[in-house]
């Protein structure tokens, strides 16, 4: 009886008991539990960050109701946008292992423009008509 107990004992410890992948192990994840992390924790740093702009800009317009309301708006609908391009652009592997780390690879490249955007706005230059922020302190 200790044979099917030992499978079981090797099987359980094959299907991801192993420690979480860390930084240096993304550059050379090879399984796709691993891949998947990876790109999980890409897209959780990229929004740590443009939640960080997003509150600079926040506070750039503490003084303007209306351009504060404009921005909340834009955020839902930008949000809203990326979730559905997203699941679109990652529905040819829907079901599939690869799905999660598809799904956030795109909602990082998406959400890396989104800062690159949010960046333009927090160094629009005195006098720039297009920007919607004031100047920086």
């Amino acid at each position: 009886m200790r044979f099917p107990v030992l499978i079981l004992v090797s099987f359980v410890g094959s299907i991801g008991l192993a420690p979480a992948a860390s930084a240096a192990d993304c550059d050379t994840a090879t399984s796709q539990a691993a891949m998947n992390e990876c790109a999980d924790k890409s897209f959780d740093a990229s929004d740590a960050e443009l939640n960080t702009l997003y509150k600079q800009i926040e506070a750039r317009l503490k003084d303007n109701r209306d351009a504060t309301k404009l921005l909340v708006t834009a955020q839902k609908a930008w949000i809203a946008f990326r979730d559905a391009e997203c699941t679109f652009s990652a529905s040819g592997v829907d079901g599939g292992s690869a799905y999660p780390m598809v799904l956030s690879q795109c909602q990082d490249g998406v959400t890396q423009n989104r800062i690159k955007d949010f960046k333009t706005y927090l160094s629009c230059q005195e006098g720039d008509l297009s920007c919607p922020l004031p100047p920086g302190n």
